[in-house]
């Protein structure tokens, strides 16, 4: 004879010939195991759903943040090097309608969101975060600085603005 454990239901499997007598008195005999495993279920079928109610999201971004802040630090320090510029921070955030930006005391913001890009795509926006550092808008000298570092920004750019126009369909926000 066995017991099992199955969605919160108890299972009893025993030959055809045993008596019923018998297979009561197995599963009187099993009632603690039973019991523990009926609870084991229950707990795991909570835990199931404190992920679906926001739990699984809220480790998902954390996860984000912590890939983004690995990468783009060491991407940033390669391409600040690159350029000769220093930026005084540089920080992961969660902007939802830009992916990044530079503050006029040096201090760099990327949107955890980036790591949905592609790595060309996430490198040109580091450049162009850099590129303010020497130039705080979007004048001819700005963008000469990019094309510098990174003669292909156009078309990196555009893959980002279709990246963000996919997701903002999706809700990924």
């Amino acid at each position: 004879m066995a017991i099992y454990v199955r969605e919160g239901k108890v299972i009893v499997r025993a030959p055809m010939r045993v008596p019923v007598r018998m297979v009561d008195s197995f599963v009187e005999s099993k009632q603690t195991w039973i019991e523990k495993h009926i609870a084991l279920w229950h707990k795991r079928e909570e835990q199931r759903n404190d992920l679906d109610s926001g739990q699984l999201r809220k480790k998902l971004i954390t996860f984000y943040k912590t890939q983004a802040k690995d990468i783009i630090e060491k991407r940033v320090s390669y391409y600040a090097s690159l350029m000769s510029v220093h930026p005084s921070n540089i920080k992961i955030g969660s902007a939802k309608k830009r992916w990044a930006s530079c503050s006029s005391t040096g201090r760099l913001i990327f949107s955890w969101r980036l790591m949905a890009a592609s790595p060309d795509a996430i490198d040109y926006v580091i450049v162009h975060e850099l590129a303010h550092l020497k130039h705080m808008n979007h004048s001819y000298r700005f963008w000469n600085v990019v094309s510098t570092v990174m003669p292909d920004w156009k078309s990196r750019r555009k893959e980002l603005r279709l990246l963000q126009k996919r997701l903002y369909v999706e809700g990924w926000d």
